[in-house]
């Protein structure tokens, strides 16, 4: 039914300026907005789709993994962009918040939203 299809996936936030803006100008992707929504760049020709929703409640998992050839030089250049990491309890995090043991070097931060991001060896 649906093998032909070009599905795309989304996620909410609760301000699409400020995701407009930590998405577009602090992450440096390509964004567009129609209808006010906010539509993500990032996936070849599957755009990633943003939508306002009243009373957001942020998801308590990851929905976007950004791959990176050097995971601690991100960490370093989002830092200096002003995005804070995440420190899990249980999770072997260094300094930066890079956690090593946990399958590839990965490290989380949130959107404005409050939603979970990751940078990962990719």
């Amino acid at each position: 039914m649906f093998e032909n299809t070009k599905a795309f996936s989304g996620f909410a936030v609760d301000d699409i300026e400020a995701a407009r803006k930590f998405y577009g100008e602090t992450l440096g992707l390509r964004t567009s907005e129609e209808n006010g929504l906010l539509f993500l760049h990032i996936a070849g020709d599957r755009d990633t789709l943003v939508y306002p929703k009243p009373g957001h409640t942020p998801a308590t998992y990851t929905i976007l993994n950004f791959p990176v050839d050097d995971v601690a030089a991100a960490v370093d250049e989002l830092t200096r962009r002003g995005v804070a990491f995440e420190r899990y309890d249980g999770m072997d995090q260094d300094e930066r918040g890079i956690a090593h043991n946990a399958g590839p070097e990965i490290a989380w931060f949130k959107d404005p939203a409050g939603n979970i991001l990751s940078v990962l060896n990719g």
